[in-house]
């Protein structure tokens, strides 16, 4: 299952009458989105949506019920039971991992961004920056793991040549396993515009 599918689950089923409206769908051969809103005192239109929620899901099955010429929809429960199961590691694209690794990048010429080091640490323990204009400049920190703050030691300054990131991550002495918080953070400071590549 997808993170995406997963999570429409997850906001549908933690709604706080999630549970009384299952335990209607098991009792009912089949119910009506105004019989459900009736018995669990919500409006038809929750109902409905959440019926809908379900059909979309595949959980539930509706079919088309003609009443006195006015069509409606009846559904009943299809699956007894719901297993969420995530794959959190298919979230994170190795593909695009060997790709930015080519990337060439520097920080970037008057962004503003200061590279704090940590008392006496040998590396760069947090950037600070800021967001906004005028009086509604934001003061912004990024907390930075050891890694990551190796990593920016190495960054070439704005007026030096561009390095590739993997240049970087070898001069940094950062292991593979390490490798995938590095480019997360160089994607925060690209957007930060704290950082540039070509």
């Amino acid at each position: 299952m997808d993170f995406k599918t997963a999570s429409q689950l997850g906001s549908i089923i933690s709604k706080d009458y999630a549970e009384d409206f299952f335990k209607l769908l098991v009792i009912y051969q089949d119910i009506s989105a105004s019989e459900a809103a009736s018995r669990l005192n919500l409006h038809i239109s929750t109902a409905q949506d959440f019926l809908e929620g379900l059909n979309s899901q595949d959980i539930v099955s509706k079919k088309e019920v003609l009443e006195k010429k006015r069509p409606y929809f009846r559904y009943s429960l299809k699956k007894k039971t719901l297993t969420i199961t995530i794959d959190f590691v298919a979230l994170y694209n190795k593909q695009d991992h060997q790709d930015r690794l080519k990337w060439k990048i520097r920080e970037k010429k008057n962004s503003g961004a200061i590279f704090k080091k940590f008392r006496k640490s040998d590396y760069i323990s947090a950037v600070h920056f800021f967001t906004g204009k005028g009086r509604t400049r934001i003061e912004k920190k990024i907390n930075l793991t050891r890694n990551q703050g190796n990593f920016l030691l190495y960054l070439p300054f704005p007026t030096e040549p561009f390095l590739s990131v993997a240049e970087i991550i070898k001069k940094a002495k950062i292991e593979d396993s390490n490798i995938p918080e590095v480019l997360d953070i160089i994607d925060a400071l690209l957007n930060h515009k704290i950082i540039e590549k070509r």
